[in-house]
C-alpha cells in the first residue's frame, strides 16, 4: 500500500517550540534517532550543512542548533529545558559544534551529524527535512537506508556479508517492512509497528550473524503500520464518497485519519482535542505576554484591545479577534513557548487563531471545533501529498498558502456547509497566495511572518463566506496544488527562506541581522 501521509504525523503537529517546524522540530527528530543509532552515551557531536544549502545562511537563527541538542540530549521538543538547551548541553559535558562545509547533496535541507560516543564509537547520518518537522534519515556511516521515524525500527549489521539462515526471515515474521542494503557493510533495516519483544532482539544475537543489533524508537506520534485501505483516494473520489454517504468534510478528515493511524474515532478524537487544547493554550499564553531576548518584534497582540478601547479601530469586527489571535500565537511561538507546527511553525498562527474567532462568534460546540480542525486536517493531507510543506523548497506559498486552504475548509465546516463547499473554500484560499515567497527579516521566524499569518487568516474567512454563499472556485483543488508545485520551480531559490531575497535584503532588514547577530555573539 502507497504510503499516506497522516493528519497527527504530518499535518497537525509536531508539538514543539522554537521558531521553525523544518529547522527545529526535523533536526530534533533527525538528531533523537541519530541517538539510537549510536546506542552508546554520547561524547561530542559535529554537524554540518552544505554552503550552497538552504541552512547554510540561518541555522543558528532559525532553530536548528536548538533542535538537534534537545534531539542529541533526549530532551522532548516540549521541556522547559528546551529554552536553555546550550546551558544543559554545557553541564551534561557534551561537545556540539557547527560547521558549513561542501558536499553533495539532493535536497537543499540535508544536514550531517557526526557523533562520537563515550566509547570511542563513531556514526555519521545524514538527513533531510522535508517541510513541517517530517524528516528522512538518508545514510548512516555512508549506507543508503530510509528512516522517518515513524516506527520501532531494528537495525542489525550483518558480519562480513554473510548470508543468513531461513531462520532469520521466520524470527522477523512480524515485521511490517524489511529493507536490506548490501555493500562495504550488509545492512538490514527491519520496521515493526510494535516495538519488537525483547525475547526477538536476544534470538538475533544467538544467531550470532551480527555485528550491532540497535534498536531506534519512533519519533511520530503515531506508528506507521496498522493502516488499512481508504474508500477513496483523489479529491473527486472523496467528494463522490461524501456525498454518497451523506458526510461533511470534518467527518472525512475523521475517518480519513482512523484508517490512517488504526485507532478507534474516539482516540482520534482525543488526540485531536489535545491538540486543540495546547494550540488554544498559546493563544492565551500569548495574550497573557511573552517576552524573549532573541526576537524581533515586541508583544503586539494587545493592542487590538487597546485601539477597540480607544476608538481608533472597529469595534465589532471579527477580524479585531483573528488579528489578535494569530499574533498570540506566533508571540508564543518566538517565545519559546509550546505551540503546535500547524502545517508548519512559520504558519501556526492561521487555522488557530482564525477558527477561535469563528467558532466563538458562532457559539460553536467543542465537538463542532473539533470538526473543524478535521476538516482542516484532510485538506493538508492532500497538500502534504503534492508539494508538501517546505518553504526551502517551494516557499511561503506551501507555509501560508496551505494553511489558508485549511482554515477555509474548518470554517466552512463551522458554517455548516458541504464538503464540496469545504473543498471550494481551500481551493480559493491557496489561489490567492499562490507565488507566495518566504523572506523571513533577519532570520526570524517573525516579520513579514507575522502579516502573511494575518492575510492568510482573513483570506481563509473571505474563501469561506464566497464558497458558502455559492461561489464558483472554478479551478479544483488537485489542480491549484499541482499549481503550487509547478510555480516553485519557477521561483528562484533567492526566495525561499534563505535569507537572500525579499525584504531580507534590504537595507533596514540587513542592519537589523547585524544587531540582532552582535547581540547574540556580545
Amino acid at each position: 500500500m502507497k504510503k499516506r501521509p497522516g493528519i497527527f504525523n504530518d499535518v497537525i503537529g509536531p508539538v514543539m517550540r522554537g521558531p521553525s517546524s523544518s529547522h527545529t522540530a526535523a533536526a530534533w527528530r533527525a538528531a533523537r534517532m541519530a541517538l539510537d543509532i549510536l546506542n552508546e552515551p554520547l561524547k561530542s557531536a559535529v554537524i554540518d550543512f552544505d554552503k550552497d544549502g538552504a541552512w547554510a545562511p540561518n541555522y543558528r537563527e532559525q532553530g536548528t542548533t536548538l533542535g538537534i541538542e534537545g534531539g542529541l540530549l533526549n530532551i522532548d521538543l516540549a521541556d522547559d529545558r528546551m529554552k536553555e538547551i546550550e546551558a544543559v548541553a554545557l553541564e551534561q559535558g557534551i561537545s556540539i559544534r557547527y560547521e558549513v562545509n561542501s558536499f553533495k547533496t539532493a535536497h537543499p535541507n540535508t544536514f550531517r551529524l557526526q557523533l562520537e560516543g563515550m566509547y570511542q564509537k563513531q556514526l555519521q547520518i545524514v538527513a533531510v527535512s522535508l517541510g513541517g518537522g517530517s524528516v528522512e534519515i538518508i545514510t548512516v556511516n555512508g549506507v543508503a537506508v530510509k528512516m522517518a521515524g515513524d516506527c520501532h525500527e531494528l537495525l542489525l549489521y550483518v558480519k562480513d556479508n554473510q548470508d543468513l539462515p531461513e531462520t532469520f526471515y521466520d524470527l522477523l515474521e512480524n515485521a511490517n517492512r524489511i529493507e536490506e542494503v548490501a555493500g562495504d557493510c550488509r545492512l538490514i533495516n527491519a520496521k515493526f509497528s510494535n516495538a519488537p519483544p525483547p525475547e526477538l532482539v536476544i534470538a538475533l544475537e544467538e544467531m550470532n550473524r551480527f555485528d550491532q543489533i540497535v534498536s531506534v524508537a519512533p519519533v511520530t506520534p503515531i506508528v506507521s503500520g496498522n493502516e488499512r485501505e481508504l474508500p477513496f483516494t483523489s479529491v473527486s473520489e472523496m467528494l463522490r464518497y461524501a456525498a454518497e454517504h451523506a458526510m461533511r468534510l470534518g467527518d472525512i478528515g475523521l475517518l480519513y485519519e482512523e484508517y490512517q493511524s488504526g485507532l478507534k474515532p474516539s482516540q482520534v478524537v482525543a488526540k485531536m482535542d489535545e491538540l486543540v487544547q495546547i494550540i488554544e493554550g498559546s493563544i492565551d499564553r500569548g495574550l497573557q505576554g511573552t517576552q524573549y531576548e532573541d526576537r524581533l518584534l515586541p508583544q503586539q497582540s494587545h493592542l487590538i484591545a487597546k485601539a477597540v478601547k480607544e476608538k481608533q479601530i472597529l469595534e465589532a469586527s471579527i477580524v479585531n479577534e483573528i488579528i489578535e489571535n494569530v499574533s498570540a500565537i506566533m508571540e508564543a511561538k518566538s517565545a519559546m513557548e509550546v505551540v503546535v507546527a500547524n502545517p508548519t511553525a512559520g504558519s501556526c498562527g492561521v487555522v488557530g487563531g482564525v477558527l477561535r474567532a469563528v467558532s466563538k462568534a458562532l457559539g460553536a460546540t467543542r465537538a463542532e471545533l473539533l470538526q473543524a480542525y478535521f476538516a482542516a486536517g484532510v485538506i493538508g493531507v492532500y497538500f502534504a501529498e503534492g508539494p508538501g510543506f517546505s518553504a526551502e523548497e517551494h516557499g511561503c506559498q506551501v507555509e501560508c498558502g496551505a494553511s489558508a486552504g485549511m482554515a477555509a475548509a474548518g470554517i466552512v465546516q463551522l458554517f455548516g456547509g458541504t464538503a464540496k463547499q469545504g473543498v471550494d473554500a481551500a481551493s480559493m484560499a491557496i489561489q490567492n497566495m499562490i507565488g507566495l515567497i518566504c523572506d523571513p527579516i533577519a532570520d526570524r521566524v517573525e516579520a513579514p511572518c507575522l502579516g502573511k499569518n494575518v492575510s492568510a487568516a482573513v483570506n481563509a474567512l473571505s474563501s469561506a463566506t464566497m464558497s458558502r454563499a455559492g461561489f464558483n472556485a472554478l479551478i479544483p483543488l488537485d489542480e491549484v496544488i499541482e499549481t503550487v508545485s509547478r510555480v516553485s520551480l519557477q521561483m528562484p531559490s533567492c526566495n525561499k527562506c534563505t535569507g537572500k531575497g525579499g525584504l531580507a535584503i534590504t537595507k533596514t532588514a540587513c542592519a537589523l541581522k547585524a544587531k540582532m547577530t552582535s547581540k547574540v555573539m556580545g
